[in-house]
């Protein structure tokens, strides 16, 4: 376990920023104490100072995970988001989407939300802007891109989709083997 480098760490910090914009710095200056990342295995996770502290007893080979995993570093150095950060995400969010209610199910088996099953937009967001979806009961379901804005969403066909699928709560299940 390492600290991010800077390359590593400006990559992480772009790809947070497209869903919580200038709210990062809250997630490391909590009122609850300081908070960091770490990289172990290509993944990055975040932790708290004291428990950091604490996973210094444990020898790297046997350290399987600690915290939270907010994302790993492909082959190419391309950081991708998983779901486990979706909790440290929602609250801090810029843009939202709200699922109706039928069209949750198929969210969360991985597939793009339509136009038909659009329930709310936050306004003015932007083409390929990072995206948290809730459900219409404010349930976090998981987070996407938006595939048209706010404006041609309100003119786009039904069966268009407005939102790419990235991640959502359902992989908890369909991928349990790979999310540590």
């Amino acid at each position: 376990m390492r600290p991010l480098t800077d390359e590593e760490t400006t990559t992480m910090f772009e790809k947070l920023s497209k869903y919580i914009g200038e709210n990062i710095k809250l997630l490391i200056d909590r009122p609850d104490g300081t908070y960091c990342f770490r990289l172990h295995k290509d993944r990055v996770y975040y932790m708290s100072e004291k428990i950091l502290k604490l996973a210094t007893n444990v020898s790297r080979e046997k350290l399987v995970s600690i915290g939270t995993c907010f994302g790993k570093f492909t082959k190419t150095q391309k950081f991708r988001l998983h779901i486990t950060a979706l909790d440290f995400l929602a609250p801090y969010a810029k843009f939202k989407v709200w699922v109706k209610p039928g069209s949750e199910q198929s969210f969360l088996y991985g597939n793009h939300i339509t136009k038909s099953g659009l329930g709310r937009i936050t306004e003015n967001t932007a083409q390929y802007q990072g995206v948290v979806v809730y459900s219409m009961a404010d349930v976090p379901l998981g987070f996407g891109a938006a595939a048209k804005t706010t404006q041609e969403c309100r003119k786009v066909d039904p069966m268009a989709i407005v939102v790419f699928h990235q991640a959502d709560i359902g992989e908890y299940i369909r991928s349990e083997d790979t999310l540590t």
